[in-house]
């Protein structure tokens, strides 16, 4: 009886720890020639695969197996109610063994994850249209399906000591500097904070300069991307719930990149590329060279050009910075209500944004024709980056540029450009230079950054067929 009241007692002890959750299943058990208790969360869990797993398991011990409790999926160890914690709450089943007080895990999580569909902020027109899921088990078994080697390294760090977080880092071992790998497990295990629930936190902690506006981590949903990173020597970063992973060390360079470049012809893919960076720099120095063309050096633009621009902005009753102000900021309202409203709206909203309201500014004066056409060609240059976060980055600071514009004209735009190369230049990627191969100068490696290489250089065409037709041999039949 008194064993009976310990038992009960135990099971409320149990619950207690776990304030009494309704999907937390605490029982009995008879085992061999004592009781023990069996604690998991169902809804982690499929109960039918725990008694399965457990009677497999009793009649080990039963039949006195040698290491009954060692399998694939189960271990043992002295009982410690942290342990019992950290098991259950990571889905797994634990066994507590109440007379010779050693803990039973058992591995056995079951979590809905959804289908490994094609990122929709990543779409690619050649290569593979798998993408990350919010598992990471399924994404790193995305990685090895087509790396088949010993040296992927996959390591874990646990952060925060409320959500008990996994961030999970893979590269491979016989490409990868030793001080970059060094550095990354290092800053994850410096990170001493309650609580980890988005991947964006990790990202704030392993940068190199947290208030810079460029992005020193390369963010993808792509399994292909990724790999194509880790055959580079870089690190790959993922953590719980999350369908992104995080890729360093990287170059500027780096976000200006696509799958399809290296998909499609090779001349195509440089082209692209190059277009790319083409974009970047009329997305920044655009609207500010309007503003600077009208305010203060209208002299360059040909006669008719410039008798147009008058034309246009003559009626206008502000200055050049007010208008390309309200029509940038009114660009990004559209772009904010086109992400946040559900899909079937989202293409409503930027019509009825782009052509009718846009077209009724125009109407009552309060920006000009030309200014329309500048901030259009200025949006659609920045989506031609394939880099969200590079993307953002064009988006705020072409607004610096814009004022210096208009208070300095052409000297302010020299100015702004010479401050963001600086800039630019003293940032790094887990401190690997980020304008790399421009600083350092390395000439070699411009072909790799601008140009889509060919993989390889054939110096003689390959024979397919034999030329007149293919006699037949002597002797040979048809």
């Amino acid at each position: 009886m008194d064993e009976v009241k310990s038992n009960d007692s135990l099971i409320l002890y149990i619950q207690s720890l776990f304030h009494d959750s309704v999907d937390l299943i605490v029982r009995e058990v008879s085992w061999k020639d004592e009781v023990a208790i069996v604690c998991f969360f169902n809804t982690m869990t499929e109960s039918g695969d725990v008694n399965r797993q457990i009677e497999i398991l009793r009649h080990r011990s039963i039949d006195e197996l040698p290491n009954w409790e060692g399998t694939a999926a189960s271990s043992v160890a002295a009982f410690s109610v942290p342990k019992l914690i950290e098991s259950v709450t990571n889905g797994f089943v634990a066994v507590y063994f109440t007379k010779t007080n050693l803990l039973l895990t058992i591995t056995m999580p079951s979590f809905e994850v959804r289908s490994t569909s094609e990122p929709s902020n990543e779409l690619v027109i050649r290569g593979s249209h798998e993408g990350f899921v919010e598992d990471t088990s399924k994404n790193i078994s995305l990685i090895r399906k087509h790396l088949f080697i010993p040296d992927l390294v996959v390591k874990d760090v646990r952060l925060g000591n409320d959500t008990n977080t996994k961030v999970t880092y893979i590269y491979i071992d016989s490409i990868a500097e030793k001080d970059v790998v060094e550095g990354v497990k290092a800053r994850l295990e410096n990170i001493d904070i309650p609580k980890v629930y988005s991947m964006g936190q990790i990202e704030d902690y392993l940068e190199d300069s947290v208030w810079s506006p460029f992005p020193q981590f390369l963010n993808t949903e792509r399994p292909d991307r990724a790999l194509a990173n880790l055959l580079e020597g870089k690190i790959v970063i993922f953590t719980d719930q999350s369908p992104s992973a995080l890729i360093a060390p990287v170059t500027f360079f780096s976000f200006f990149q696509s799958p399809d470049d290296f998909n499609g012809r090779v001349l195509v893919g440089s082209f692209f590329r190059i277009l790319r960076l083409f974009s970047f720099m009329m997305a920044i120095f655009l609207p500010a060279f309007y503003i600077a063309v009208v305010g203060f050096h209208s002299e360059i633009l040909p006669f008719e050009i410039g008798r147009k621009v008058k034309i246009a902005v003559e009626f206008i009753p502000y200055r050049p910075i007010v208008e390309a102000l309200i029509v940038e900021i009114f660009i990004e309202v559209i772009r904010e209500a086109t992400i946040r409203l559900p899909a079937p709206i989202g293409p409503t909203i930027g019509i009825v944004g782009g052509l009718v309201i846009g077209d009724a500014i125009v109407n009552a004066g309060l920006v000009s024709n030309l200014m329309v056409v500048v901030v259009a060609m200025t949006a659609i240059s920045s989506f031609v980056v394939p880099s969200v976060e590079m993307n953002t980055t064009i988006r705020i600071i072409r607004f610096p540029f814009m004022l210096a514009a208009t208070f300095f004209g052409f000297f302010g735009i020299a100015m702004g450009t010479l401050i963001l190369f600086i800039h630019m230049m003293n940032r790094s990627s887990l401190n690997q230079p980020y304008l790399s191969p421009i600083v350092p100068f390395d000439p070699s490696r411009f072909k790799d950054v601008f140009f889509r290489i060919p993989y390889y250089k054939n110096h003689k065409q390959q024979q397919t067929f034999t030329h007149g037709g293919g006699k037949r041999k002597k002797g040979e039949r048809t």
